[in-house]
């Protein structure tokens, strides 16, 4: 069992309304290496146990310093490319009976499994008899469906048969699941969350504000994973610049010294180099700032994408965006209402967009206003509302179906 520390946060919002619950959430990825399904956990994690929840996490992969308490791990994993990036997972050997025997020791009332159709740690409580009301959260988002997965639809159709309920973080990977998810399951879209107030409260950092002559436009993203678009945004910074001479580009995100050796390396590139700033890996305080500070936030990746977390932060800071019509782009900015989208890959479209922005101020403030509204859907609070009434759903059918 795992037990809790002072690294649990302190349970500042419980509703008396809220029958305290015994949480067990299974992560396919290892906590190790920074994730969008990792960080979306261990964000949830913190707002339900600030809700007076208890929450346990199982992750493959070992242990670092830095890890909450809270989070217990099997000790191995293995890396293999997974849509478009690198997933570090558990499959072999011991990995199922550790997990199931995690799951009998914590006496949980719900458990809650990450991405169950991938080979890792999350499915294999799902061949236990007696356990928990079980709930997953499916995170991929892979379009157009590829015909490899078809081979195994049949396989996932009968092993994900065990699942009260299934949440999707967007349509987008509803569509994903839709194909292998056994249709008697309950479905549920909701979106990842953040913390709004922490944009919300978040003022500009001189450093990174622009000027009507010297517009700022930011990207924010992993530099060497190229579906998170970076070599499309340095190409639309290209043509940017040739129309607005004095912009700068603030980049975000690890890799900074090989991008900027591969920026200078093209024709004309040590001139591009010097509009570029390479800020790194920023906090969460920075990285707030540094959308607040923003004349426009570019999002060019070009796929593998099953929500879009950056868009979400950006729209909470009110940072007009310019983002690929990818269809999880495309359904959280509403169909492109509360953000410029561009054809995908199509840095020439990319630089269209950016430009008519930073041509219309009213237009920016609008998309901005648009944005912050939207926000609202992906605030923490209204998201955990959401996942604790299909919660309530699946402990409902359990003791329905025990009567």
């Amino acid at each position: 069992m795992l037990c809790m520390s002072s690294q649990e946060p302190a349970s500042t919002d419980v509703r008396p309304d809220e029958r305290p619950l015994r949480v067990g959430i299974v992560c396919p990825y290892s906590f190790e290496t920074p994730g969008g399904v990792q960080n979306h956990i261990r964000d949830f994690s913190e707002a339900l146990m600030r809700r007076g929840h208890s929450v346990s996490v199982f992750a493959p992969g070992r242990r670092t310093k830095d890890m909450p308490l809270w989070v217990q791990t099997n000790g191995s994993s293995f890396a293999i490319p997974y849509n478009g990036s690198w997933a570090h997972l558990s499959y072999f050997l011991a990995a199922g009976l550790q997990t199931r025997r995690w799951v009998r020791q914590g006496q949980f009332d719900i458990v809650h499994l990450h991405e169950p159709e991938a080979p890792s740690v999350s499915h294999k409580p799902l061949v236990m008899r007696g356990a928990p009301p079980m709930v997953a959260t499916f995170h991929a988002s892979i379009e157009p469906y590829p015909k490899a997965l078809h081979l195994f639809q049949r396989y996932l159709h009968s092993y994900l048969e065990p699942l009260n309920e299934a949440i999707f973080v967007s349509p987008a990977a509803q569509r994903t699941a839709d194909h292998y998810l056994p249709a008697s399951i309950s479905r549920h879209v909701i979106p990842n969350g953040i913390d709004r107030a922490s944009y919300l409260r978040a003022r500009p950092d001189r450093r990174w504000q622009g000027t009507p002559g010297h517009p700022t436009i930011g990207f924010l993203g992993r530099l060497e994973e190229d579906r998170k678009g970076f070599p499309v945004f340095v190409d639309a910074a290209a043509l940017v610049l040739e129309r607005h001479p004095g912009a700068r580009f603030l980049v975000v995100g690890d890799g900074g010294a090989e991008a900027a050796k591969a920026i200078a390396e093209r024709d004309g590139g040590e001139a591009l180099l010097e509009r570029f700033e390479f800020l790194g890996r920023v906090d969460d305080d920075a990285k707030a700032r540094f959308y607040k500070s923003l004349d426009v936030y570019v999002a060019p990746q070009t796929g593998g994408e099953s929500f879009g977390i950056v868009l979400a932060e950006a729209m909470a800071a009110s940072c007009p965006i310019v983002a690929s019509d990818l269809p999880a782009f495309v359904d959280v900015t509403e169909r492109g209402r509360d953000a410029a989208l561009f054809a995908n890959r199509d840095a020439a479209d990319c630089a269209e967009r950016i430009c008519d922005l930073l041509a219309d101020p009213a237009r920016r403030a609008r998309l901005g206003r648009a944005g912050l509204k939207r926000s609202g859907d992906f605030d923490w609070e209204r998201v955990v509302d959401e996942v604790l009434a299909v919660y309530r759903s699946a402990l409902a059918g359990r003791r329905g179906a025990l009567s």
